[in-house]
């Protein structure tokens, strides 16, 4: 009997982007502190995270194939998390403004029966164009992007802010490398076509 998938996650963009490989899967909040170790670096910080949110409810699931995934946007040294208001969306987007962001995702696949997990990263380079006043009013009164890194759905109307784009999966910038996911189910035995 195959091992149930378990997504580690509240995103519903993560579970969107799960469901295109047509596999079934449960989904669970993995209640998972997200601050920063002291020291710690973002792309550690992304990959330390993933795998936390996994384990988090690997109790729960023991039987279980569970994903657990986290992204950082870090420019200039500086993270860039979800603004969650209005006020912090407008400065990360003037902060980003002709800048290029790396979008870093952490991406964790867990066999809960063996303990055994799996940890990638996946970089995304994203540059923002140069944007106006305006342009920012406009763009968070049609697509209010709380709840995103950096503000901005690439998915969404956020893409008329970008002039690039630059990773190996366009999955990962919106939160869940599905390349790599695919990677790391094979490795576990799982079929996906």
């Amino acid at each position: 009997m195959p091992q149930t998938l378990i997504l580690a996650s509240t995103s519903p963009y993560r579970r969107e982007l799960l469901g295109r490989l047509g596999l079934p899967f449960e989904v669970t909040n993995p209640q998972t502190d997200e601050s920063p170790l002291p020291g710690e670096d973002p792309e550690r910080m992304a990959l330390r995270l993933s795998e936390a949110k996994a384990r988090a409810v690997a109790n729960a699931f023991p039987d279980a194939l569970i994903i657990g995934s986290d992204q950082v946007a870090m420019v200039d040294g500086q993270i860039y998390g979800k603004p969650g208001t209005h006020e912090r969306a407008i400065e990360q987007l003037h902060a980003l403004s002709g800048k290029t962001v790396n979008f870093f995702t952490g991406l964790c696949l867990l066999n809960a029966k063996t303990g055994n997990a799996e940890v990638r990263g996946v970089a995304t380079l994203v540059t923002f164009r140069d944007l106006t006043d305006r342009e920012i009013k406009n763009y968070l009164q049609r697509e209010p992007a709380y709840n995103c890194a950096g503000s901005a759905k690439s998915e969404g109307l956020g893409i008329a802010l970008l002039s690039r784009i630059q990773g190996d999966d366009p999955n990962a910038l919106v939160g869940l490398p599905l390349i790599a996911l695919c990677d790391l189910l094979r490795n576990q035995g799982v079929a996906i076509l």
